[in-house]
């Protein structure tokens, strides 16, 4: 199958990419720096928001598979977050409408869905925000016939680029390379989606998955300290330390004015905090049952993470 993706030079998209390759599917990238991204694809570049542009990539193509989105904790325009997250989601439905797609998977977060103990999605920071408002648009969408199908993973890990969508990978990365100054939240339940798994839903979505069904996509839930615990027992590093969040807040505070004032990327947000403070376990029964989803342990998931660290083999 000729299959659209965009996003597929971040993090996941990359795997993703390289899932739907060892398939036998055809990829068309689009994004602004396809053509520049060394993948083995037809490369289109352009912007989600151009619409107009998005749809002519589409042509052609058998299905769409949208994994763009801006992945931040902060940006100087908060409307740019509404214009990727929402206003991409709604391309790639235009685009899928206008020449007769019938199988569009689109990747959402954890964030987009409600943490343990509340009833909705909040919106403690932009991202999540507008994840959650994507997911409305797309909600609309399937009741009016719309043939999308969504992912929802959890943490996204494993080895490759310490990006923002690879944040246990940056911080196992930090911690072994002496950057980190502390973890908040250190107990709270995070779901470990391994990336290799999470791509190869995607792929198994695009081929067999329900349209309209939405898959959660967790892996192991845990404390998001086990990670260190592991990451101990592997290179010896010890642990680090635990900052609480009655000490992160009033640095939050101060960094997001501190952002605002000399226009730099605040390190620690008042929404991320809100973010880090909750527990985000998450399921997968649909997802194993209906495409064939399988679970990489944290244990073997971090190791792998910790072996493609030059900082972590130096320190072994």
């Amino acid at each position: 199958m000729k299959v659209l993706v965009t996003g597929g030079t971040g993090y996941l998209g990359r795997a993703i990419v390289g899932a739907l390759w060892a398939a036998g599917h055809d990829v068309v990238l689009y994004g602004r720096g396809a053509s520049a991204s060394g993948l083995s694809a037809e490369a289109i570049d352009g912007d989600v928001r151009d619409a107009a542009r998005l749809c002519d990539a589409a042509r052609g193509c058998g299905a769409i598979l949208h994994s763009a989105a801006l992945v931040a904790t902060w940006q100087r325009r908060s409307r740019d977050f509404d214009d990727v997250n929402v206003g991409g989601v709604r391309a790639v439905l235009d685009a899928a409408a206008r020449h007769g797609i019938r199988r569009l998977v689109c990747t959402s977060s954890f964030l987009a869905l409600a943490p343990a103990g509340l009833g909705q999605a909040p919106a403690w920071n932009d991202y999540q925000r507008t994840k959650a408002a994507a997911d409305l648009l797309a909600n609309a969408a399937v009741r009016h016939g719309a043939p999308i199908i969504r992912m929802y993973p959890g943490v996204i890990y494993g080895p490759g680029a310490a990006t923002e969508g690879n944040l246990i990978g940056r911080m196992v990365a930090d911690h072994l390379g002496g950057r980190l100054p502390g973890v908040v939240g250190g107990d709270r339940i995070w779901s470990f989606a391994f990336v290799e798994d999470v791509a190869a839903a995607h792929v198994a979505a695009l081929e067999s998955g329900t349209p309209g069904a939405r898959y959660l996509l967790g892996g192991e839930d845990a404390p998001q300290m086990r990670v260190f615990d592991i990451v101990q027992r592997l290179t010896g590093r010890a642990r680090p330390r635990r900052i609480p969040g009655w000490l992160a807040s009033p640095a939050a505070v101060a960094d997001e004015l501190l952002a605002a004032w000399f226009a730099r990327t605040p390190l620690l947000t008042t929404g991320t905090l809100e973010i880090l403070l909750r527990d985000w376990p998450l399921g997968h029964a649909r997802a194993s049952e209906e495409l064939g989803y399988r679970v990489t342990p944290l244990e073997e998931g971090v190791a792998r993470v910790v072996e493609a660290l030059p900082a972590a083999r130096a320190a072994a």
